[in-house]
């Protein structure tokens, strides 16, 4: 099928393109992108109004298969995903079996083609049975399909463990995404530690129980040369080392998620579980400090941690109720509303948070831009669509999210992924 896209706002930062243009979608490729193409054979979309942007890219979801179908299947998932514009997703091994071998890599790889309507990218377990203590066989892992190696949901605690890690893995060009947590000064922590935790007799975990691990990978990155992918960043102590490993030319990388720069600790005096993730939401000067890291760029991008839970497993007392909340739906309006339209950050550095960041510290080639003969794999934006979120209507097979009737401005309005248009509004 041939594609054209008419009028659009093309905004690619991998190629400093943000303009009126249009786009030509020949053998699910990117074969022209002109200020005007006539081509009597394609099929028009129009996209007046709308920004055109590279396939977006969610590095750290959670899809629970195998395993845990309850919460979610690789194809909800994948649906899920599509309704909040991302055209590719990688799926953390926390799966029961933990995704550790290539059998498992391969299984979910032949789910995501059977059911998948976007792409899936399986990251597969640093340990066996990500259990820290053994490493996994990453290289065969690799080879199978996975682009990256993580415990997420468990940090990896023994450091040696850590260096051999990034070792191996920077061997196949895979980073190594860490779960920062010393568990040991988390302590069964269930919330931020400060005032709210104080005042509302809840167990806290400490900002330092995240900045101690970060620094640590940061050390261990310099010595080794290996590539450490800090995920979902959350404290002001986390994103000032990450700075300075930067400018000291460590191979480090980090996310920040939307609950990360949306909402603060206070929010918990609901005792919603809703509100409960690891990490915990911080302080306001945590999220400032988010905030001012988004906008220099010590921050490469936003992910979603999307963490589907079952009623059941969400309704009861907050001490007992497990972290995570969904978020593929809500992500992109969460950004276009908080960071965008607030002046922060603009529209083209939205994109290389949510594309062009991501496809390059995965090393997805062809992902990420519309260079011709890229992927057409492609997000559409509606930046001024007015939204009230409403998570009954999520095409996850789970509820569990903290932004449930919030009103929004900004939001997906379609995607096309390998060329075939899977929605447009």
């Amino acid at each position: 099928m041939r594609i054209l896209i008419k009028n659009g706002r093309v905004v690619d930062p991998s190629q400093e393109l943000d303009d009126t243009r249009d786009i030509l979608i020949a053998d699910g490729k990117i074969a022209r992108v002109e200020p005007a193409i006539v081509d009597s054979e394609a099929r028009v979309v129009q996209a007046v109004g709308q920004i055109v942007a590279p396939g977006f890219i969610d590095l750290h979801t959670h899809l629970r298969e195998p395993g845990r179908e309850d919460k979610e299947t690789i194809a909800s998932g994948c649906e899920d995903a599509a309704a909040g514009g991302f055209t590719s997703i990688c799926c953390m091994p926390n799966t029961n079996p933990v995704n550790d071998s290539r059998s498992v890599t391969e299984f979910i790889l032949a789910r995501a083609r059977q059911g998948g309507i976007v792409n899936v990218f399986p990251i597969g377990a640093v340990t066996k049975g990500s259990a820290g203590d053994h490493l996994a066989e990453i290289g065969d892992m690799h080879e199978g399909g996975c682009v990256a190696i993580s415990d997420d949901g468990k940090p990896v605690k023994n450091a040696l463990i850590m260096r051999r890690a990034l070792e191996y893995a920077s061997m196949f060009s895979m980073p190594v995404i860490d779960h920062c947590e010393d568990s040991n000064l988390a302590d069964g922590g269930v919330m931020h530690e400060g005032y709210y935790s104080t005042l509302l007799g809840l167990r806290g975990i400490p900002a330092m129980a995240e900045e101690t691990m970060v620094q640590r990978d940061i050390i261990i990155a310099a010595a080794t040369g290996g590539h450490v992918h800090i995920a979902h960043i959350s404290t002001a102590g986390s994103v000032a080392a990450v700075r300075d490993g930067k400018k000291r030319g460590v191979r480090v990388t980090c996310e920040v998620t939307p609950h990360h720069f949306s909402l603060t600790d206070k929010e918990v005096v609901s005792y919603e579980t809703a509100m409960k993730m690891n990490p915990p939401l911080r302080g306001e000067s945590d999220v400032q400090a988010i905030h001012a890291a988004i906008k220099d760029g010590t921050i490469d991008c936003i992910a979603t941690d999307h963490a589907p839970h079952t009623y059941d497993d969400k309704n009861v007392e907050f001490d007992y109720a497990p972290f995570g909340i969904v978020g593929l739906e809500t992500a992109v309006s969460l950004a276009l509303d908080r960071l965008v339209n607030t002046g922060l950050i603009s529209v083209l550095r939205l994109v290389a948070l949510f594309s062009t960041h991501p496809a390059r510290i995965l090393g997805l080639k062809n992902k990420g831009t519309l260079r011709i003969g890229a992927d057409a794999d492609i997000t559409f934006l509606n930046p001024q669509k007015k939204i009230a979120i409403d998570a009954e209507r999520f095409r996850s097979k789970s509820r569990n999210s903290p932004f449930h009737g919030w009103k929004l401005k900004g939001s997906p309005a379609g995607v096309i992924v390998g060329g075939k248009i899977i929605w447009h509004d």
